[in-house]
């Protein structure tokens, strides 16, 4: 029997991906056995800092592309939105999984939406995604950094009595925890990551035996919608450090892209839309890009990479 080793890191969700991933796998492919294996990253192991101290690039992925290139597994699996925008030389997206509910979530035990948040409430989110988006939509909030698996999030959350949590709607969903949910936050308020609720399938890329078995599994929507935002993202050369947002939705005949790009305290954000057709989405992600830079977005970015130096 043909033996497909899966590389995964070794948290609840990431292991619920990579089982979803060999499920899916073995349910189109007759005689092929999924192995799992876990592999630690840098993310798992630094816990008490900050995501933009440590640096991104490859925060969650970079042991796991180091054994896929050394062929000690056939095939990575990733949140899509823990990817690098640009995959390192010999490594390629073999294939998505269909999408989970791609938005944000408030998570709380005593208030029923963001706008129900009383003055002076205290958030706990470690991205400068949502914290930028949310000073600009309720500037008297009180942010506090948070890390952690999602039940680490939720515990931190009663143990410290905060107000609440934003989490990814997927996530949360996948791990059994909804009954926390106080509300699906709207796009518009706070606009999801790169890739949020895709699964990822990394490979190398001169595996093309193995690019063939996970095209089974690929998702036609979720590629589109994903490679419009990755595409976004690559022009940005953001990650984890700057506030960038980008949603793109297959809409019958069109693909709908929505763009966005803050300061770190939400004082400044550049919005923008678009919409193209199927074989146009990397490019209309870049233009999209190129929309906002042209708009203000550069200075912005310009500014918060002059901090991090």
């Amino acid at each position: 029997m043909q033996v497909l080793r899966l590389g995964t890191r070794g948290s609840k969700l990431a292991l619920w991906q990579a089982e979803y991933v060999a499920r899916e796998l073995s349910s189109h492919l007759a005689g092929v056995e999924i192995k799992i294996v876990t592999i630690k990253t840098k993310g798992d192991k630094i816990m008490d800092v900050p995501l933009a101290q440590i640096g991104d690039k490859g925060l969650f992925t970079h042991e796991i592309e180091n054994e896929l290139l050394n062929g000690k597994i056939d095939m990575a699996v990733h949140s899509m939105k823990d990817l690098p925008s640009l995959l390192g030389e010999g490594l390629c997206l073999g294939a998505v999984l269909p999408r989970e509910n791609p938005q944000d979530v408030l998570i709380s035990t005593r208030h029923q939406s963001l706008a129900a948040l009383p003055a002076g409430a205290v958030i706990g989110t470690s991205s400068l995604r949502r914290a930028a988006q949310l000073k600009k939509l309720r500037p008297d909030i009180k942010l506090v950094n948070m890390r952690g698996n999602v039940e680490t999030r939720i515990r931190k959350m009663q143990e410290q009595g905060l107000d609440g949590i934003i989490l990814a709607y997927a996530g949360v969903k996948r791990l059994g925890y909804d009954k926390f949910i106080r509300e699906i936050i709207a796009a518009q308020d706070i606009l999801p990551a790169v890739g949020q609720g895709a699964v990822a399938i990394e490979l190398r890329s001169d595996d093309q035996a193995t690019s063939r078995l996970v095209q089974t599994i690929n998702d036609y929507d979720t590629w589109l919608e994903t490679t419009a935002e990755r595409a976004f993202l690559a022009r940005l050369e953001g990650g984890c450090q700057v506030p960038i947002a980008c949603l793109a939705r297959k809409e019958e005949e069109q693909v709908r892209i929505n763009g966005l790009v803050a300061s770190l305290d939400g004082s400044k954000m550049y919005k923008a839309a678009t919409e193209c057709g199927f074989d146009d989405v990397a490019a209309s992600g870049r233009q999209l890009a190129e929309q906002l830079l042209a708009m203000g977005a550069d200075k912005i970015l310009d500014e918060i990479r002059l901090q991090g130096e």
